[in-house]
């Protein structure tokens, strides 16, 4: 079961879309996806097409001594973003022109940037850059 719910969300991510669970029975969204609502407890999940806008309320610029895996990565930055609708989560960020994140600041705006179907193969995680507006 796990397995299909996560492939679910991945699927999305490599169609271009953040998709964020929402119960059935009471409504609500959360994020990450699970088997079971954790407000309510139902079994009855759907899923709903997130904005994808948010604010950026922490973040790291990854340079040096990233996790095993990820070393030919770096630099590389992750944040936590709370969506419009509620939810957050964890997310890359992409860089800005100059290939840094000199520009990022806790509560900016942020939008969600689809990643290429090969690269949500590869890692599959929500990107998020410096909303335009």
């Amino acid at each position: 079961m796990a397995n299909v719910i996560r492939d679910e969300f991945r699927a999305g991510l490599a169609r271009g879309e953040l998709l964020l669970q929402k119960c059935n029975d009471c409504g609500r969204l959360n994020m990450y996806p699970r088997h079971a609502c954790p407000h309510c407890q139902s079994l009855s999940l759907g899923w709903h097409k997130s904005a994808g806008r948010g604010v950026l309320h922490s973040f790291t610029v990854l340079r040096a001594g990233a996790p095993e895996g990820f070393e030919s990565e770096l630099p590389y930055a992750v944040g936590i973003v709370k969506l419009e609708e509620g939810v957050q989560l964890l997310a890359r960020l992409a860089p800005e022109a100059d290939g840094d994140w000199q520009g990022y600041r806790c509560d900016d705006r942020v939008e969600f940037r689809p990643a290429s179907a090969e690269h949500v193969a590869q890692r599959p995680c929500a990107w998020f850059a410096r909303a335009n507006d």
